[in-house]
């Protein structure tokens, strides 16, 4: 039964039948909860479903607001708490088993809870939302106010608990964090402190982190500038800033998957890596607990991915996606881990009962397990998930008793509708879509996605069964409809074919044929009334091209099963003249349409609009569409497109849409009459609904939320029962006789013939088997081994009949076929042997002309669709080479040049500049202006304060008059030398006047300014008498040009007289050839003398004409070898230019890159400079931050002060006040005698033992936490057990003896509020320390903030002073004179803390005085040293006269010692001595021939023998490894060895390193002390070295 109705959804059942919940059938998609020791919670669509374990009885819950959120239940209160999904979504807590409403919480949530959680004790709930809050909020469920909350944004939480010891506990776990939330208290007031857990890293080992705000680490730099932190230098100075790490130096951390609370208020975190983490929940210490490996474990077995977890004694219980759950043994920092259950399905969840006794299981499908423990511990089954969501629903016929559901796998389950439990189910192992039951027989058929119907025998609902299969095509099935008589089954398939099958089973379900409609069939409707023998179908299909609907409405007869080959055709299609079938079409789109069962109109719901139309069916047949109109239009009152249905009787319209409501209407006025909310549109409403034949029962199926909801009538009476009832009992009736016929046929029916197919299937296939003819290669040829659709073999039985209907016609074609064949392959072989020009084309010889064409346009497809990628490629290409020339050519304003050397590897380049862009020319504009305007203001700033002398004032005239001479010509110079300018720049004639000094370059935009300067280009000087040159050389080359394109007259003129030459040249007359006399043809015997002397003078000429021509010819070569040479004299001078070019462009490139650093410095220091700024800001906005939570604390201090002056102030009266009520007990006495006041004295002071409350020894065994009531409820359960024990003690027994019973009465309410007083004060004492404490963590807190602002302070100051040192601490380039020899490991002196400043004055006087002293020294040197250079000169001289003299001796003595050797005599006496040497050479180089033939041969022999080696090292080398093996081993051995001699001795080992080591320190400490004080004596004497000599050594300073 259904609970929790709501008031103002009751509004439409208030009058009139109504619909309510009998029962809901879903599973858990969420964790399961205990409500109590025996029940059961989980939510599903829109219900809690509660099961009773023992009894398995279920109770439903109904949320009325749309889809259950998230679920939590208290067991002390039994009470179940759950969200809705609306927007501004509530709380509701409903108590249990009474399902009546506590109470309804109220938060600032817009959009939903995804965590609810209940304290273990007390009445505390906490929830957590989604986006956009991420807000944790404390209830006080009880009052339904918000204790405290915090919002965290951004942070996703996956998992909340409350620490079960400890309510002010919480634990939150997301897969990449834990936080560990504390609630503080003071008196009424509740907060909420985090604290984050520091997760170790996946190997399992933990990062050392370095503070990222005030890192300690930083090295220091003293020549680049201070050292900042990374968030400085990438520029952060919010709150990213606190947490900024750099990607390296972030590593991957352990990912939580489940936590859980140990009575230790420990907890353990199971990682998703397989750690097993331990965290103090106060400290939140991190340990990793170490696994002890088991060795007799299985193979494979432990390697757990966990899932859940759950605490126990001694342990924990985690799963895996196993299926089995492992038992954990954690013992000190180790555990072990044994098999504790296996389940068939993965394990996504596990908790205790609540008394520990039972353990429950919840798997990834849904289903749920229960173990018990004990001494026989049992595992059963509470609910088994079906596999998968519901597709489709139907009642079994007439539908009062049980109902059948299908999922997308194939699984059938019947329900029993008394109470919702499965009766049995039957799987079909492949994947379905629709499910449908037959009112003629208790059978029903499943549609499949490929294209198969599974028929199932359901006369005995607890054991169905498959009996048969058909196979209509391959497509797949999308609708399947019994008309309402149970004659034909519809099936709409998803390519647009409705196949009519019979509906009997007698009939083996046959295939009566097929209509071909639209594709995307919406819905079908069928018309099958008792008084007639047709059934009229309506076909709803889309025109998406349109934005029309199209309806389909034909007629089969009752009779069709017997005429159905005359009504189809040769491939099965019904003929549509036979069905009468017409065409209509709607102007607007439908998602759904019924056809009523008068025929006379039809009802559509709209796709696009809420309304429901009925439409009128012309009376007239019509050829062709006709297009209907609305004839009466209603409100849907839906959400979306929805679908329409008819009950069985006709009467009754249900509509169903995305909303999640059933709307149940009168199908003649369209008014709504019953209505009910059993899905909502967060589920995306309603997929399906079903009536009974009675329609007493209504079944709903939600799309997507996994739930089946069975609805019963209430007040369900008068003519709306006694129509559908009368209804059913004809249609019955007129079954009855049919169905207990198709019953008995079902039975006869076996299970085998599920893989058969009909008896003309057999024969279609034993006739493909055996007719092998010429017509099979027309025959589609199709696997034996695979069934094949019954639209396939309709379709191959009419191509076999055509084909022996036309055999003859196709053997003759088949002849005259061949014969051409023939013919053109004669053709084709003529065509071989003929001539090029003549032979013909291979494709001319095709007679598929079709297929030639079709070829052809592939091949010209394919070459454009090659082509156009070629053409894209190549546009790429171009287009990249565009932007290269745009960016390195176009975009130069100095194009990239260079010149080669003749001779020499030397190549000069030039500089190529893009042009500068108008900013850059305007910054450069204004910064030239700014420097001008300085200058001229540091000018008459010069001219106002300083006073200068006459002589430098002339001199000071005469440089400008100097300067306004050469102002057009000369280039202004800096004072400055280049080796402090830092470049050489003004060897190139550049400008720098308006260049600040390196060591002017304090500011920011100094620095900027001079960056832009820097950047101007050196243009050449070009000096006046250049100028007028290059103008006048360029009019002469004009003038020239312009006359060598004046009038051609004179050149034509040459050209006609005299060919274009004025004289004849030398070498033309050369050129010439002297004609041959005639009677050269002739023998010469012939000839006569005057002939001859013809011959001689042509001999003559020739041999002069030679003569010329070889004079001739050396005269052009020695002028040739003249211009060689100019030529190769002027090449070398062009080199020799390029060259000296080349050494000044390297000069350049060497200024250019002076700059370039000088430029880079600059930036750099600029960088720097915004690091700082940036970490200053980032001070400054910590600052801000931490003096605002300061203020808070300091408020909140003041607060906590101002309360607990206040409670203390309540605390001092209220003892104040018992101390009066103890005092003032005699006087209240003071009118009996002192003997029975001192009785009652010692009476009013005793107080009664109260006894505690003693746990079950088996409880207190299992249950790990012990007893956990909260500190309130245990304060109220203790003050009533002592006013029970008061009542004892009240008792008259009690009274002493002689006492006056008004006294003792008197007493007694005395003494009461006495105690009654006492509890209070002990109940203000706890708040009081409470209280305390909260002053004191804030107070603690205050000054860790005033730590945090100090440091703060302490570092902006730090930093200041580093800045100012960075501003006044210029990094300049000096040049270095090349060839200068620097010191090594020189050591520079950056700091001067001895050094004090002197005026320049008194250095300069001190050093013309030394300058003096030392001018005179150098002369009375000078004189010295020329003395002793003639002294010097003169030994000299001395020296080099005996060395003559030793030459000429030695000369003489060598003329008269001469040896003339054999070789020389033999010179000079032998004639041929050339010869001799010959032969000699000839006998040295056959003794190398033979001497070289010997060393091959000893080669070959020294291959031979290292061949040899080599293949005796192989064999070595595998000695050696054999040996290295058996070393290895022995390594081991002795290292074995080792350890054990190790462990023997390691204590007499440690006390010997540690003695060695007290020696080792005790030396070097007596050794550092001796290197002190020879350091000290080392300095005093380089001290007195050094001022000796500076006494002896004058200072010489330039001049």
């Amino acid at each position: 039964m259904a609970h929790g109705r709501e008031r103002e959804e009751n509004a439409y059942a208030s009058v009139g039948p109504s619909l309510s919940v009998r029962w809901v059938q879903g599973f858990p998609k969420q964790n399961v909860h205990f409500v109590n020791d025996s029940t059961i919670c989980y939510p599903c669509g829109n219900f809690v479903i509660f099961i009773n374990i023992e009894t398995k009885k279920k109770t439903v819950l109904q949320c009325m607001n749309g889809v259950v959120g998230v679920v939590a239940t208290n067991v002390p209160y039994e009470v179940v708490a759950f969200s809705d999904r609306r927007l501004k979504p509530l709380i509701y807590i409903y108590s249990f088993p009474g399902l009546t409403r506590r109470t309804k919480l109220k938060g600032s949530v817009l959009l939903d809870y995804t965590l609810l959680s209940f304290s273990y004790c007390g009445t505390y709930l906490a929830s957590y939302s989604s986006l956009p809050e991420f807000e944790l909020a404390l209830w006080k469920w009880e009052s339904s106010v918000i204790l405290c909350k915090k919002s965290q944004p951004g942070v996703d939480v996956s998992c909340m608990t409350f620490n079960p010891m400890n309510w002010r506990q919480l634990c939150l776990s997301s897969p990449s964090a834990l936080t560990v939330w504390t609630v503080e208290k003071s008196n009424q007031e509740h907060y909420l402190k985090a604290k984050s857990v520091k997760l170790p890293m996946e190997d399992g080992s933990f990062y050392n982190e370095t503070d990222v705000i005030f890192p300690t680490s930083l090295p220091k730099d003293l020549i680049y500038g201070p050292v900042l932190p990374l968030s400085a230098i990438a520029g952060l100075v919010g709150e990213e800033a606190e947490t900024f790490r750099p990607k390296d130096d972030l590593y991957p951390l352990l990912h939580p998957t489940m936590h859980c609370w140990t009575p230790t208020n420990d907890l353990y975190i199971g990682c998703e890596e397989g750690h097993l983490l331990m965290v103090n929940a106060e400290t939140l210490k991190v340990t990793i607990l170490n696994k002890i490996e088991d060795t007799t474990s299985r193979e494979g077995c432990h390697l757990i991915n966990p899932v859940t977890m759950a605490y126990q004694k001694g342990g924990v219980l985690i799963s895996g996606i196993d299926g089995f759950v492992y038992s954990f043994i954690i013992k000190d920092l180790h555990y072990k881990i044994e098999d504790f259950l296996q389940v068939e399905e993965p394990v996504e969840h596990m908790m205790f009962s609540p008394s520990y006794q039972m353990l429950l299981i919840q798997t990834e499908k849904g289903s749920i397990y229960i173990y018990t423990f004990g001494e026989e511990p049992t595992f059963n089954r509470v609910l088994e998930a079906c596999d998968g969501k519901f597709q489709a629903i139907d009642f079994i016929s007439p539908g009062n008793e049980y109902c059948m559901t299908l999922t997308h796998s194939g699984e059938v389950c019947v329900w029993c509708l008394e109470d919702g439990t499965c009766a049995s189910r039957i799987c079909l192992n492949t994947p379905a879509t629709v499910l449908a039951s037959s009112p003629s027989s208790f059978s029903a058929a499943v549609g499949t996605q490929e294209g198969s119907i599974h028929f199932l025998d359901v006369r005995d609902p607890e054991t169905p069964r498959a009996v048969y299969k058909v196979f209509p095509s391959e497509w797949s099935v999308q609708h399947l409809l019994y008309d309402q008589r149970g004659i034909y089954l519809l099936v709409g398939t998803s390519e647009g074919c409705i196949f009519i099958i019979n509906a009997n089973p007698s009939s083996l379900f046959q295939i009566l044929g097929f209509v071909e409609v639209g594709k995307d069939i919406l819905q079908i409707s069928t018309v099958s009334l008792l008084e007639t023998d047709i059934v009229e179908v309506m076909v709803l299909s889309p025109l998406p091209e349109t934005g029309r609907s199209r309806l389909e409405i034909f007629t089969l007869p009752t009779t069709l099963p017997q005429v159905s080959t005359s009504f189809a055709d040769e491939r099965g299609r019904l003929r549509d003249e036979l069905i009468a079938k017409f065409l209509y079409e709607i102007e607007h789109t439908l998602s759904s349409a019924v056809l009523d069962y008068q025929s006379h109109q039809v009802y559509g719901f709209c796709n696009q609009v809420p309304y429901i139309c009925s439409y009128r069916l012309p009376e007239k047949e019509h050829s062709g569409i006709c297009i209907l109109k609305p004839y009466r239009k209603v409100q849907s009152k839906h959400y979306g497109p929805g679908m329409l249905s008819l009950s069985p009787h006709g009467l009754w319209l249900t509509t169903i849409a995305k909303g999640g409501i059933l709307c149940i209407r009168d199908v003649h006025t369209l008014e709504t009459f019953a209505r009910s909310r059993s899905h909502s549109h967060q589920g995306h409403g309603i997929q399906s609904v079903r009536i009974s034949m009675d329609g007493k029962n209504i079944l709903v199926n939600g799309r997507n939320d996994g739930t089946l909801v069975y609805l019963r009538w209430r007040r369900f009476g008068g003519n709306l029962a006694s129509e559908i009832l009368e209804y059913c009992q004809k249609l019955l009736i007129s079954l009855s006789n049919t169905m207990d016929e198709e019953n008995d046929y079902l039975s006869i029916l076996k299970r085998e013939s599920l893989n058969l197919g009909s008896t003309s299937e057999h024969t279609i296939n034993e006739d493909t088997k055996l007719s092998i003819d010429s017509s099979q290669e027309e025959l589609t040829q199709v696997d034996n081994s695979k069934e094949i659709p019954w639209i396939q073999q309709k379709s191959q039985e009419a191509i076999r009949k055509e084909v022996k209907l036309f055999s003859k016609k196709r053997k003759e074609i088949k002849t005259g076929i061949k014969a051409l064949a023939k013919t053109v392959l004669t053709m084709m072989e003529e065509n071989e042997a003929i001539d090029n020009i003549a032979k013909l084309e291979q494709k001319e010889f095709s007679l598929d002309l079709e297929e030639l064409e079709r070829l052809h346009n592939e091949n010209e497809e394919e070459v454009a669709k090659i082509r156009k990628d070629a053409e894209m490629h190549n546009l790429a290409k171009a287009y990249l080479a565009e932007l290269i020339k745009e960016e390195c050519w176009n975009a130069m304003a100095v194009k990239g040049r260079a010149l080669k050397c003749f001779h020499m590897p030397y190549v000069v380049e030039n500089f190529p500049m893009k042009e500068r862009t108008d900013e850059e020319l305007k910054e450069l504009k204004r910064v030239l202006q700014q420097k001008k305007i300085e200058a001229e203001c540091l000018k008459l700033r010069k001219e106002i304060v300083e006073v200068q002398s006459a002589i430098t004032l002339v001199k000071k005239h005469h440089e400008e008059e100097d300067e306004e001479e050469e102002e057009d010509v000369a280039v202004k110079t800096s004072n400055l030398p280049n080796y402090l300018l830092g470049s050489l720049s003004t060897d190139f004639g550049v400008h720098i006047s308006l260049l600040s000094g390196q060591l002017e370059l304090h500011s920011r935009e100094e620095k900027i300014n001079q960056i832009i300067l820097l950047k101007i280009t050196a243009h050449r000087f070009v000096n006046p008498w250049q100028k007028n040159k290059t103008q006048f050389t360029v009019t002469s080359k004009m003038e020239q040009w312009l006359l060598t394109r004046g009038p051609d007259t004179r050149h034509r003129a040459l050209m006609d007289m005299m060919g274009g030459v004025l004289e004849v040249k030398k070498e033309d007359i050369l050129r010439m050839v002297i004609p041959q006399p005639a009677f050269m043809a002739k023998p010469d015997a012939v000839w006569s003398e005057e002939e001859r002397k013809q011959f001689k003078e042509y001999e003559k000429k020739v041999k002069e004409l030679n003569e010329e021509r070889e004079k001739y010819r050396k005269s052009l070569e020695a002028e040739m070898k003249k211009l060689q040479n100019s030529i190769q004299e002027s090449t070398q001078n062009f080199d020799e230019h390029l060259k000296r070019l080349f050494e000044r462009r390297v000069k350049a490139e060497m200024v250019v890159n002076q700059e370039e650093l000088k430029i880079n410095n600059l930036v750099f220091s600029l960088l720097l400079d915004e690091e700082i700024s940036s970490r200053e800001a980032f001070l400054n906005n910590y600052l801000i931050k931490k003096q605002a939570e300061k203020n808070q604390t300091s408020e909140a201090i003041q607060k906590a002060k101002e309360d607990l002056d206040t409670y203390r102030e309540h605390y001092d009266n209220l003892l104040a006040e018992d101390k009066v009520l103890d005092r003032s007990f005699k006087k209240e006495f003071s009118e009996i005698p002192s003997h029975q006041v001192d009785i009652l004295y010692k009476l009013f002071k005793r107080r009664p033992r109260i006894q505690k409350q003693k746990i079950h020894s088996d409880t207190a065994s299992i249950v790990p936490f012990g007893e956990r009531p909260e500190s309130g409820k245990l304060n109220k359960d203790a003050f009533a057990q002592l006013m029970k024990a008061m009542d004892d003690l009240d008792n008259i027994s009690n009274m002493p003896e002689g006492l006056d019973p008004l006294v003792w009465d008197h007493f007694c309410q005395t003494r009461r509020a006495k105690v009654e007083n006492e509890q209070k004060v002990k109940q203000k004492a706890a708040g009081l320390m409470e209280m305390v404490a909260f002053l004191r963590r804030r107070t603690e807190e205050d000054e860790k903030l005033q730590q945090e602002i100090e440091k703060v302070f302490h570092e902006r100051i730090v930093l200041q002073e580093e800045k100012v040192r960075f501003q006044l601490n210029l990094t300049i380039q000096i040049l270095l004179k090349q060839g200068q020899v620097e010191l090594e490991n020189f050591q520079l002196l950056l700091e001067y803390p001895d050094a004090i400043l002197i005026n320049k004055s008194i250095i300069e006087d001190l050093n013309c005085v030394i300058r003096a002293q030392g001018q005179k020294k150098v002369a009375s040197m000078m004189e010295s040293k020329d003395v002793h250079k003639g002294i010097f000169q003169i030994e000299w001289e001395h020296k080099k006269m005996e060395m003559e003299m030793e030459d000429l001796n030695q000369k003489a003595w060598d003329i008269q010692m001469l040896f003339f050797s054999r070789d020389r005599q033999k010179y000079l006496n032998e004639p041929n001595y050339e010869t001799l040497i010959a032969i000699q050479i000839g006998i040295m180089e056959q003794t190398i021939a033979v001497l070289d033939k010997t060393h091959k041969k000893n080669v070959e022999n020294c291959k031979k023998l290292l061949k040899k080696l080599g293949r005796y090292s192989n064999q070595k080398d595998i000695a050696n490894y054999t040996l290295s093996c058996n070393l290895r081993e022995e390594l081991v051995a002795v290292s074995e060895r080792k350890d054990i001699c190790n462990a023997i001795g390691s204590q007499l080992t440690c006390e010997k390193i540690a003695k060695e080591q007290y020696e080792n320190m005790m030396h070097q400490q007596k050794l550092t002390n001796i290197s002190k004080q020879q350091a000290e004596q080392i300095s005093i004497l380089q001290a007195e070295v050094e001022r000796l000599r500076m006494k002896t050594f004058p200072a010489l300073v330039q001049m």
